[in-house]
């Protein structure tokens, strides 16, 4: 669009259905750069991508003409067809419904990056129920506990 000018960050948060640990270290490399493509093929920004085994974080800059669901749809599809095809597990895979997404301002990138890229060494620390839940008061998000992520802590 003529004359639209934006900056816009968010990081996404979703988990393998049931928080298993099924993103295995075997693979999760590969992964995130399949999720970085899916990501450049909508013409996005990916900042920073990492997680643990049960979990993962997106760091990107988007556009407007993108509404972020779609892109969290596409992503969760898209990498669920490639941990099937390249049939990294012997059993099934899928995402948890529903995803965190939190916005941030363009002073905040270094630190979300950061924070995102450290996440192994971040989580030695904390439980991602304990991250999760603190992301959810931090941004002032109200929610209903039956709603948030099937927890297996």
């Amino acid at each position: 669009m003529a004359n639209t000018f934006t900056q816009m960050y968010a990081q996404i948060v979703f988990c393998p259905k049931g928080r298993e640990n099924l993103i295995l270290p075997s693979f999760e490399e590969r992964l995130y750069q399949y999720i970085t493509g899916i990501i450049k093929e909508r013409e996005q920004k990916l900042i920073a991508i990492n997680g643990m085994s049960d979990h993962l974080h997106i760091f990107l800059g988007f556009k407007p003409t993108i509404q972020l669901a779609d892109l969290v749809g596409d992503i969760k599809t898209g990498a669920s067809k490639f941990i099937k095809t390249k049939r990294f597990l012997t059993r099934e895979f899928s995402w948890q419904d529903g995803y965190g997404c939190f916005t941030y301002g363009h002073s905040q990138i270094d630190a979300v990056a950061k924070y995102v890229m450290n996440q192994k060494e971040h989580h030695r620390k904390k439980t991602f129920r304990e991250e999760y839940l603190q992301f959810l008061q931090k941004f002032e998000v109200p929610y209903e506990e039956k709603y948030l992520f099937e927890f297996y802590d």
